[in-house]
């Protein structure tokens, strides 16, 4: 076995086992358990199910998130034949599919002192089913493409780092897992991609590996195109983008910058020490830049999620600075870690150790209900799987147990419509019924909408695209998503009133179907807003 079989081995096995155990814990139960977020749940759930009913992402339904949000759900479904398996399932899959990329990217650039608690809390991070940053007791899906981000980008920012060994080889690799990663994000979450991006800039401008870099950017301009021939929906894609970014895309809420850099105090200031550590070890100028880039992304990454804590950005970092630390060490040749160094593998264990425990606690936490079957289960027959526990204080779930009623009133409704509740469009964040009660979805709507980021009085879809496929509408009394639901009713009122007929009500429900051709220019059975 040669020097370098004995550094990159053990990280290899390592990161195979810890993703296949993290992988099998989420996935055994084959369900999905969820304290919070409920209706972000279904928003993935819907998508799977229309990719199953043979719609394609950004063109026959439209979204602000990349079609990877859809797709690993629809595998999850696809091979479970169960909604509530479908996103343990799915991310089980992803995370043993991105395992050898991470295997390849640790184990080439970091020792295994420093590559094994990285990937640990690297693989974690992707299995806990929680928003990142959030309690252990707040167990949901919701969000889970922020996770896959973070991730996402933390590998790619370790190719910062140039290989413990240089070969052919080693490049070719390189230049296929890194853009194997930038091309996850570019069909995730565009903001991730768009970081990513930079980074290769960074590599191309201050690197001397700068034909590496420059090799990386057109392996994804190809592979880009080669997804774009067989999907044909980059240029929906990115009017679906821009409708959203014209919501959402304020840059000015200095109080939240204020909040969320005092939420992350702790960590930026341990992040610091590295930061110390570099410019007293390496002097470089460049050094110092990458760090503070990780920093900066990190934070303007997270003040445009829904998210408070967590910045894997600066995991990242830390490690490449312990990496160039424990390289400049005089033991490196021996393998064996000086005081330095060992000093350094220590304090970025203590950096790395409480996400670790945190998301490991979370998910053994979902595993454990989902294994003995806690939760009050959803009400609609295709959901069947997914279960709402308590796990705290009872009156956080309060609203989302309502919300369950609702949704029970609201199947009772769409089975007294029979078949003409095919198609069925909801003014509210999500539409839970195509993929609860296994109806038809309509063409050319949206998963969901969210007043104030996805949609506002100015910036909104037209009326004869979301309600074009649409065979009946439903206005809920008591909306999952006040602000929403009110705001699109009063977009939406015109049209609705012109071209639905109002069918009646049941205690939190109002129906309407769609007028026949013959008819659009009667007036309407009821109040035009719905209300």
């Amino acid at each position: 076995m040669t020097i370098s079989d004995m550094r990159t081995r053990p990280t290899i096995l390592f990161v195979i086992a810890m993703s296949v155990i993290g992988a099998v814990m989420l996935a055994a139960p084959a369900e999905t358990v969820t304290t919070k977020y409920v209706n972000d749940l279904f928003v993935f759930l819907d998508g799977a199910w229309r990719i199953a009913q043979g719609q394609i992402p950004n063109r026959d339904f439209h979204s602000a998130m990349g079609p990877m949000v859809y797709v690993i759900p629809a595998v999850g479904y696809w091979l479970s034949g169960s909604m509530g398996a479908a996103m343990p399932w799915g991310m089980s899959l992803f995370i043993l599919a991105l395992s050898p990329v991470m295997a390849w990217t640790l184990a080439s650039r970091l020792r295994p002192a420093i590559a094994a608690p990285f990937a640990l809390y690297l693989i974690l991070v992707l299995a806990a089913p929680a928003n990142f940053g959030e309690s252990v007791a707040e167990l949901s899906f919701a969000m889970f493409y922020n996770r896959i981000g973070w991730v996402g980008l933390g590998l790619l920012l370790v190719y910062y780092l140039p290989p413990l060994q240089a070969s052919r080889r080693q490049r070719l690799l390189d230049v296929i897992c890194a853009t194997l990663l930038i091309t996850l994000l570019a069909y995730t979450k565009i903001t991730y991609a768009a970081f990513a991006a930079a980074f290769v800039a960074f590599l191309f401008v201050a690197s001397p590996r700068r034909w590496d870099a420059f090799v990386i950017g057109c392996a994804v301009l190809l592979v880009c195109a080669g997804v774009e021939a067989v999907w044909r929906g980059s240029a929906s894609h990115v009017a679906d983008l821009l409708e959203a970014a014209r919501v959402s895309g304020n840059v000015s809420d200095v109080e939240r910058y204020l909040s969320i850099l005092m939420l992350n105090l702790a960590d930026l200031t341990a992040y610091g020490v590295f930061a110390a550590l570099i410019i007293w070890r390496t002097g470089r100028l460049r050094d110092l830049f990458f760090l503070a880039f990780c920093a900066g992304a990190g934070f303007l990454l997270i003040v445009q999620n829904f998210q408070h804590r967590g910045l894997v950005t600066l995991a990242a970092g830390a490690v490449v600075a312990a990496e160039l630390v424990a390289r400049r060490d005089r033991d490196k040749a021996e393998w064996r870690p000086g005081a330095l160094v060992g000093g350094v593998h220590l304090l970025l264990l203590g950096f790395l150790l409480p996400t670790i425990v945190h998301t490991f606690g979370t998910l053994a936490t979902h595993t454990t209900l989902a294994l003995t079957k806690r939760g009050e289960p959803a009400p609609l027959p295709g959901f069947s799987g997914i279960r709402l526990a308590t796990v705290g204080p009872k009156d956080h779930q309060a609203g989302f147990r309502l919300y369950f009623q609702n949704l029970h009133d609201g199947a009772e409704a769409l089975r007294v419509l029979g078949a003409d509740a095919q198609r069925t469009l909801v003014l509210d964040f999500v539409n839970p019924f195509s993929a609860g009660l296994g109806l038809r979805p309509p063409l050319g709507d949206n998963t969901w909408h969210h007043w104030g980021r996805t949609i506002n009085e100015a910036s909104f879809p037209p009326a004869e695209r979301l309600f074009n496929d649409v065979h009946a509408v439903l206005v809920p009394k008591r909306p999952i998503e006040f602000w929403t639901s009110d705001g699109m009713r009063r977009l939406y009122a015109a049209y609705l009133a012109e071209h639905f007929i109002y069918m009646g009500e049941t205690s939190d429900w109002r129906l309407y179907l769609a007028r026949p051709p013959q008819t659009l220019d009667a007036s309407a059975r009821s109040p035009s807003d719905g209300g």
